[in-house]
């Protein structure tokens, strides 16, 4: 909230709203977005973006807390296995958005607090994907088996784009499955 003529009047621009433009911006320039690019994509001032997320590693913390928020709230409701993996990666099913996001990761697995967000981001959708695998009678480590398994397939396709991702991902999640069945 923000005060004029002390009344109080609510924030037209979310933390949301910025943090998809930053979604947005990273899908078509990777890491070589900037600020800028990403108030412009918001449609607010670089000030605003700053003083709400200080920096562009702000910005690229906040994202990576909604997205471990937002990837495991999808996982419950996909409800079994196969559906919750074919989440992990549905928005990167374009070649340019995949290398572009794939790019971004590079980079942050330099900075130590975004890879402490990142270690903590896969931690928690293996988490959320064991307690699906126990629930299919899966048996045990299969979560890190199939989380093991889309990430390859994610990093395969994203270098070598053949045919469509969720496509390739539901085949080879399928075949490992029926196995561990």
């Amino acid at each position: 909230m923000w005060f004029t003529n002390g009344v109080a009047r609510p924030r037209t621009i979310t933390d949301e709203r910025i943090l998809s433009a930053t979604a947005t911006v990273i899908d078509r320039r990777g890491p070589d977005f900037t600020v800028a690019d990403v108030a412009a994509e918001a449609g607010v001032s670089v000030g605003a973006v700053a003083k709400r997320f200080g920096s562009k590693s702000g910005l690229l913390q906040a994202l990576t807390r909604a997205g471990t928020e937002e990837v495991a709230r999808r996982m419950r409701e996909a409800g079994t296995v196969r559906e919750a993996l074919l989440t992990w990666f549905d928005r990167l099913a374009d070649p340019v958005v995949a290398t572009n996001n794939l790019a971004q990761l590079g980079v942050d697995l330099i900075d130590p607090e975004l890879r402490a967000l990142l270690a903590r981001h896969y931690a928690v959708m293996e988490s959320e994907l064991e307690v699906l695998c126990a629930a299919e009678g899966l048996p045990p480590n299969a979560a890190r088996v199939l989380a093991a398994l889309v990430y390859g397939i994610s990093m395969d396709w994203s270098v070598r784009p053949r045919g469509d991702l969720l496509e390739r991902m539901a085949e080879d999640i399928d075949l490992v499955l029926e196995g561990m069945r």
